[in-house]
């Protein structure tokens, strides 16, 4: 794939409102505390700890963490907001307009990694950034199950999809793909697990809706035959990625009810924490989030409590003929239209 960025916006970007930061920081805060809350009653036992931490360049955030529970083994949701006057070099180099200034970050972000094997795990992120006259939203979901089940990934997909298609009818075509693109370990040539959605630098220009790095990929092809699309409002963006949050729930926790009762051994287990093998290493390896907040000095123990508690490594692994575990190479680590499976 190249590396240069597809068409960028050509308009004028225009102004947030002057509350912006204040009113995407309280719904990141009532986001977490809606999932933490949601997910406390589906465990039925766990329950999240906070640390409140503070940023000696500015800012800080809380850091919710269950351990031990009966449906998560370990799960992590954070709230975040941080600002100064150096921007890290993960950000100026895909937006050097913004050198030169103060910098300002908020966002929630949430990984979940259940103990039982048939629950898949999930991820979660969304954020705001400005930087002088830069703005822009980003973020994203996705799933990885360990044993395939068709009809979660479909309705983890079709939730998404109505989320998006409240606010554009191409959102969910442009993103899905991104998503396929973005969460996709090139040394081991797999993506980490079904998808969901992901974008990045929507600003409000008018322009293409992928802004990514790879001028050739699926993504970048299929938004460049839509062209440019119009401008769009500070408002309409902060809109579309609330409905996006406000999915997750009713995306997930269907999927938790149908297969948290599922016996399993340890072929299951073992299986589940060889595969959470690729999750380290796509998290600390290629994950944006985690390079932004290493080179912005945030919270260690937050920024990588996306690790799972346990994890396994086997040389030269190969899924045997025939079983769970092949068909989750063979169909469900490879991009799928999901939104459109029909039992």
């Amino acid at each position: 794939m190249t590396t240069a960025s597809t068409a960028q916006p050509t308009s004028s970007q225009s102004l947030p409102p002057t509350d912006a930061k204040e009113r995407v920081s309280q719904w990141m805060k009532q986001l977490q505390d809606k999932i933490c809350q949601a997910l406390e009653s589906a465990d039925g036992a766990g329950k999240f700890q906070q640390d409140e931490w503070e940023r000696e360049e500015g800012g800080g955030g809380r850091s919710r963490v269950m351990r031990e529970g009966n449906v998560l083994e370990q799960g992590g949701v954070n709230f975040s907001e941080v600002w100064g006057s150096h921007l890290p070099p993960s950000i100026l180099t895909q937006r050097p307009e913004a050198a030169g200034h103060k910098f300002y970050a908020t966002g929630t972000s949430m990984v979940l990694h259940p103990r039982n094997p048939y629950i898949p795990t999930v991820h979660l992120n969304y954020r705001y950034f400005e930087a002088g006259p830069v703005w822009w939203f980003g973020g994203g979901i996705d799933l990885t199950p360990y044993y395939p089940f068709a009809e979660d990934a479909a309705h983890f997909h079709k939730t998404l999809k109505q989320a998006c298609d409240n606010h554009h009818p191409e959102y969910y075509p442009v993103f899905k793909r991104w998503c396929d693109e973005y969460f996709y370990l090139k040394h081991r040539q797999e993506t980490r697990g079904v998808g969901g959605i992901f974008f990045d630098y929507q600003d409000g220009r008018e322009g293409q809706l992928y802004r990514g790095p790879h001028s050739d990929s699926p993504a970048a092809v299929y938004s460049n035959q839509l062209g440019n699309q119009p401008s769009r409002s500070w408002e309409e963006i902060f809109a579309f990625v609330c409905d996006c949050g406000e999915a997750f729930l009713p995306s997930y926790l269907p999927i938790i009810d149908r297969r948290q009762n599922i016996e399993y051994g340890d072929r299951e287990r073992n299986f589940q924490l060889y595969r959470r093998g690729r999750y380290v290493e796509f998290n600390l390896v290629y994950d944006r989030g985690t390079i932004f907040g290493l080179q912005t000095n945030g919270r260690t123990e937050s920024i990588l409590m996306s690790l799972p508690p346990l994890v396994r490594w086997e040389y030269g692994y190969t899924p045997e003929p025939n079983t769970p575990e092949a068909e989750l190479y063979e169909t469900f680590l490879k991009p799928q239209d999901w939104a459109n499976w029909k039992p």
